[in-house]
């Protein structure tokens, strides 16, 4: 099941955790793990949790593992309000990898 995030922030975000996502994502990121991208944007992990349809548990699992599908953290991103992208390195060259 996909949702946009539009209707996932309205649904199950309160205007108050909306705006402290909004305002972090708005501020830039820096290399993070998935945990401490959660915290700069001042979630717990309950209010993720709502937002992309995981349990508390399975969002700390998620979190503790070093590896990842790319659909788990497409799931994850989305929720706080991004958008997954992943790009391979060869030296100076970058390459965009897509689905398609």
């Amino acid at each position: 099941m996909n949702k946009r995030w539009q209707s996932l922030k309205q649904r199950q975000l309160s205007a108050e955790a909306q705006a402290r996502v909004k305002k972090r994502v708005e501020a830039g990121l820096e290399e993070l793990t998935l945990r401490g991208l959660r915290e700069r944007m001042a979630l717990t992990q309950a209010e993720l949790g709502q937002a992309s349809e995981m349990t508390q548990s399975e969002l700390s699992r998620i979190e503790a593992r070093d590896d990842h599908l790319t659909s788990t953290l497409r799931r994850y991103v989305e929720a706080l309000g991004g958008k997954l992208e992943v790009t391979a390195v060869f030296g100076a060259q970058r390459v965009k990898l897509t689905d398609a």
